[in-house]
């Protein structure tokens, strides 16, 4: 064990109240592409920039489009929780973990068994009619065709995650601010930090340690004594 791991399963060890901050890098270990890395969902081939169509207004102006580019890159059936979702759980468990603050949108911490998540950017696991608010969930729009339609009024059925140029829930920002207030534990991992207003919630912690685990480095600048580890996040996890 490296001796960054072991400082990090030292605290984590004594801590109380964690609280994890988590983005795409997360979930690459379970075969969901992130954003920005080599190989990430920005840097693929199509039609429009990723950011183009996964804004409000394409999504607005163009949704068979949307729709398409939907389907195919942001659903992923057959993926499952990694080590770093599984420890988080744990921790939840066994009382050591206030919350999960998530940018991801792919339910994989609460497949792991986490209940205490807070999903910045929505989740692909629901979904909404614009017209009369009835709920469908992820097959719904995963076996779908073209732009889906409700069931009960035929409203256009939209995704319930965040576009660019939308604003994030109020409710799911106050609860995410008030984890990490309260945080003596504050984990960042799988996120360059470039992502806001996001990214700015980390500057809430009050707390005296604070650890970042990923591979890259991020976009702003941290405590001095932030423990930084470099390794695979859910290699590290395993660890803890």
């Amino acid at each position: 064990m490296k001796e960054e791991v072991r400082k990090l399963k030292e605290w984590t060890d004594g801590a109380r109240k964690i609280v994890f901050f988590g983005g795409a890098g997360v979930s690459t270990e379970s075969g969901i592409p992130d954003f920005r890395s080599t190989g990430g969902l920005y840097h693929q081939q199509w039609k429009y920039p990723p950011e183009t169509i996964l804004s409000h207004t394409f999504y607005e102006s163009n949704p068979e489009e949307f729709f398409r580019f939907y389907r195919a890159k942001m659903l992923m059936r057959d993926v499952k929780p990694n080590a770093a979702h599984k420890k988080l759980a744990q921790w939840e468990r066994e009382g050591k973990l206030l919350g999960v603050v998530t940018q991801n949108i792919d339910g994989l911490h609460q497949a792991a068994g986490s209940e205490k998540v807070y999903e910045l950017h929505g989740s692909v696991h629901r979904n909404y009619c614009e017209r009369c608010g009835a709920f469908y969930g992820f097959d719904f729009v995963y076996y779908g065709e073209g732009v889906p339609r409700c069931e009960k009024c035929g409203g256009r059925v939209k995704p319930d995650v965040v576009l660019y140029e939308e604003g994030l829930d109020p409710k799911v920002m106050n609860g995410a601010i008030h984890a990490i207030e309260k945080a003596d534990l504050l984990i960042i991992g799988g996120t360059s930090l470039n992502v806001y207003p996001a990214a700015g919630l980390i500057h809430y912690y009050r707390g005296e340690h604070i650890a970042l685990v990923n591979k890259s480095e991020v976009a702003q600048s941290l405590s001095p004594n932030t423990l930084v580890i470099r390794d695979p996040i859910g290699e590290v996890f395993a660890q803890l």
